[in-house]
């Protein structure tokens, strides 16, 4: 509200605009009078419009100056603090093709439903289906952390959300037959047969092997500790499961033979391994060819590590275990301990313990036939 103050010996009207913090931003003097009268109007009208104009123009320049670079350079930084390094170079790559498309200065307000489905549908048609999906998924995150935590984005519906999902032709993921397994386990050697056995014995992932240390092995109770960033917050997330009499004497058979008796990891490069920037006592980051060569001397068509997690749940399911106690031991749930797990699912966790025995005592004598070119449909070999 104007104030009469004292100007130059005289009486005149004072209006001004504060800031939030109590600074003042605009300031103008009028002439004298009573409260009500004409200079004391024109006071109030001048506070009135000067406070719209700031806001507009503050709305203006805080909309106009968010573009895509910058909105996405804000969004990768807390992609890459809080969640895994697979999930920042999802987002990183939605963000690159999305500034191939509008350009990287294209203002954020500008993103319509009309302009998402433009640019998802050109990722469907050079790209395909499944990489416009995971477009949509990581820039619609993006659009709603920004909504969130960006001054002045637009709070509006999420326009890439509007899009529908674009249908995808998926091949079936190649599951080995379990004797193509064993042929490859009767070639393997030393570290590699250990590693081997305890990818089949705990349908572990392949970086749950590498990153294991032997301070994750535990003799006395048979069970081994795997951790996953797989979470919905991206943090690293530790469960133990039942160990196998056969994978403990092989994993006591390798405490005993290890090379690197210093290191703390359980798999570590060796003299026999020749790795870029991968340095011998270190773990492994990376076993690349190591599978397509052992499988081409068992003389087996070539599988992945992934593969033999995808054929210790086929083994799971045809034993009889319901689907439910599948996804306890290969950890599909996110955000939970293995303990809150189980109870959400009304599981005993003695009958994992249980579970897991399928597969004691398997050798290539033991063999199920399972039907050909056949996924049981309840099963999810995903992640």
């Amino acid at each position: 509200m104007p104030a009469l103050c004292n100007r130059r010996g005289r009486k005149r009207w004072r209006a001004q605009i504060k800031d939030d913090k109590g600074l003042v931003t605009a300031l103008k003097w009028f002439g004298e009078g009573p409260k009500g009268g004409p200079e004391y109007r024109k006071a109030i009208a001048w506070e009135e419009e000067t406070r719209k104009r700031l806001e507009t123009e503050k709305t203006t320049i805080r909309t106009e100056s968010l573009t895509v670079r910058k909105w996405a350079n804000a969004y990768l930084k807390e992609v890459q603090r809080r969640r895994s390094k697979a999930t920042y170079t999802d987002a990183k790559t939605a963000y690159k093709f999305l500034g191939m498309t509008f350009g990287a200065e294209f203002f954020v307000e500008s993103l319509t439903p009309a302009e998402a489905l433009r640019h998802l549908d050109l990722q469907n048609d050079e790209r395909t289906g499944s990489a416009a999906n995971n477009d949509r998924k990581n820039l619609a995150r993006g659009w709603k952390w920004g909504m969130g935590f960006i001054t002045g984005f637009p709070q509006v519906l999420n326009p890439f959300l509007t899009v529908e999902r674009y249908p995808v032709n998926r091949k079936p993921r190649y599951v080995p037959p379990e004797e193509d397994y064993w042929k490859v386990m009767s070639v393997a050697e030393g570290q590699d047969k250990v590693l081997l056995t305890a990818l089949f014995h705990l349908a572990a992932r392949r970086g749950e092997l590498f990153r294991l240390t032997w301070a994750d092995v535990d003799f006395g109770n048979q069970r081994v500790r795997l951790g996953t960033k797989k979470t919905a917050d991206g943090s690293m997330r530790y469960d133990w499961i039942p160990m196998t009499t056969e994978l403990k004497m092989s994993l006591l058979w390798w405490w005993e033979h290890r090379q690197h008796k210093h290191s703390e990891f359980v798999f570590t490069v060796t003299g026999d391994y020749r790795f870029e920037n991968q340095y011998e006592g270190e773990p492994f980051k990376t076993r690349q060819h190591f599978m397509e060569k052992i499988c081409t001397r068992a003389g087996v068509k070539p599988f992945g590590f992934h593969a033999i997690r995808h054929l210790s749940a086929i083994i799971l399911y045809h034993a009889g275990n319901s689907v439910a106690m599948i996804q306890a031991i290969l950890r599909h749930e996110n955000a939970t301990t293995t303990e809150r797990y189980l109870k959400r699912l009304g599981l005993d966790p003695e009958r994992v313990k249980d579970a897991v025995k399928v597969f004691e005592n398997r050798e290539p004598g033991k063999v199920i036939a399972f039907p050909k070119n056949k996924t049981p449909d309840r099963v999810s070999f995903g992640g």
